[in-house]
């Protein structure tokens, strides 16, 4: 059975939130650019934290808080993998792992690929972790992006060490096929370089919907690979500060395992117990609902880019709440999302922050109501018909 589309909360309401969203710009901008969503919580997460300040439930987090086995039963049901709780370390959030995880496995100076346009932290991490970031951009065919392998093997045979991957991609929401998953842990097994696979958007991934998690592509993944994951993206839970770091073959455990203690403990408990109620099948028909919700979001974006500014280039994302839209033909500049905000008091993602291929684009964040993402569009075509 199909699952009713979720609705949003009112603006009225969204607007006392005091997250980055709606603290960063004044009342009259439609904030439509952090990775946040305007959707209640889950009943089940609600009520978790809820009892938890009720008794005042806000000390250290556990050793083994639960979210291990809650996400373990997710994996299992969402998305048909097998994953061995003993080989998960929670963090804070998914770039602290990426962080850690670069810091674990490479050595100051090390040029790490990455495959932009790609989420601007990237750039941030790894120079944080003492690496340098070496630009593989995606190939855009007009149809779909997919991964550079060639180019990848280039910058390995000359002596790159890691992979920092996006599965799904952010931001153009595609996905990397599991033969592609395959040759691209073939290639860093060969090169003896190691992937980091940032998938903190696969929750958002429907059964089905053809996601593969990178350490699912086969042996020569579990070997070279990790998997940072956390339902911060699809459950709204960026605040509360829970991660998973994830590993399948015995070499990429054992670099787990000898992590600082320090990184664990930096978990957020109120993180892990939205989290354990986000992964446990409770929650299944709230985020079947967001995802009926989004899909939607993704057509009508499609349907008033069509109507209203028919020269944007925009290709739906497979999954998820983040569109990539080519404005270039407007000539509002390499960064058409500051005029916007200037003369429309819209706020979309700036495009040129992704790296290579952002210039001319913007990110908007569909995670809304239909008539907050109409106003939105609906804004920005009367100054382009000005």
């Amino acid at each position: 059975m199909t699952a009713v589309p979720l609705e949003a909360l009112p603006l009225e309401t969204l607007r006392r939130r005091s997250s980055s969203k709606w603290r960063t710009y004044p009342d009259d901008v439609l904030p439509l650019f952090v990775a946040e969503t305007d959707f209640p919580l889950a009943e089940a997460i609600r009520t978790r934290l809820a009892d938890a300040v009720e008794i005042g439930d806000t000390g250290y987090t556990p050793g083994d808080p639960g979210i291990r086995d809650a996400y373990v039963g997710f994996a299992a049901r969402r998305f048909g993998w097998t994953v061995d709780p003993r080989r998960i370390v929670t963090t804070a959030d998914v770039m602290m792992g990426v962080v850690e995880l670069l810091r674990a496995t490479t050595s100051p100076g090390d040029r790490v690929v990455i495959t932009p346009p790609v989420y601007p932290p990237f750039w941030i991490c790894i120079d944080e972790a003492g690496g340098v970031a070496e630009e593989v951009p995606l190939l855009d065919d007009g149809q779909t992006w997919r991964l550079d392998l060639a180019g990848i093997e280039a910058s390995l045979a000359d002596g790159a060490r890691a992979v920092l991957l996006c599965n799904p991609h952010n931001p153009t929401g595609s996905l990397h096929d599991g033969q592609t998953l395959t040759a691209l842990a073939e290639l860093a097994d060969r090169y003896g370089a190691i992937v980091i696979s940032d998938e903190i958007h696969a929750p958002l991934a429907a059964p089905g919907a053809g996601f593969t998690p990178f350490l699912a592509a086969g042996p020569a993944a579990e070997r070279v690979g990790f998997a940072v994951t956390s339902a911060s993206k699809a459950f709204n839970l960026a605040g509360l500060k829970c991660a998973l770091m994830i590993a399948a073959g015995d070499e990429r455990a054992a670099d787990l395992t000898g992590l600082p203690r320090e990184v664990a403990w930096r978990t957020g408990l109120f993180g892990a117990l939205a989290g354990i109620a986000a992964f446990e099948p409770e929650s299944d028909g709230w985020l079947d609902a967001l995802l009926a919700r989004l899909a939607e979001n993704r057509r009508l974006l499609g349907e008033l880019l069509a109507e209203h500014l028919p020269q944007a280039v925009y290709r739906a994302p497979d999954v998820g709440f983040l569109a990539w839209v080519d404005l270039s033909a407007y000539g509002w500049g390499a960064d058409p999302a500051a005029t916007i905000l200037r003369e429309c008091r819209v706020a979309f993602h700036h495009g040129p922050e992704f790296g290579t291929g952002g210039a001319g684009h913007v990110r908007i964040n569909v995670g809304c109501a239909p008539e907050v993402l109409t106003d939105a569009v609906q804004r920005v075509a009367a100054f382009a018909a000005s």
